[in-house]
């Protein structure tokens, strides 16, 4: 669904647990996150430190979409 988005011109950040599925499926701007379970988040933090860390998921995701890219791309820590 990734590919069919991007394909009529909207950019689209696949965010995910595992990481080479999205390459397989093909998605081009790839956020790792957390675990499958809590894919944006971790419940062991409190939440101050649950809400920065989504903060920073979608911080990173914004900048993605952002960024120009030339095929498969994957934004880890920054």
């Amino acid at each position: 669904m990734v590919k069919e988005i991007e394909r009529i011109g909207v950019p689209v950040v696949h965010m995910c647990t595992i990481t080479p599925i999205s390459v397989t499926v093909g998605a081009n701007r790839i956020v790792p996150t957390i675990a499958i379970p809590y894919p944006l988040g971790n419940p062991a933090l409190s939440s101050a430190e649950e809400k920065k860390l989504r903060r920073q998921l979608v911080e990173r995701a914004l900048r993605a979409l952002q960024t120009p890219i030339d095929g498969q791309t994957v934004f880890a820590d920054e």
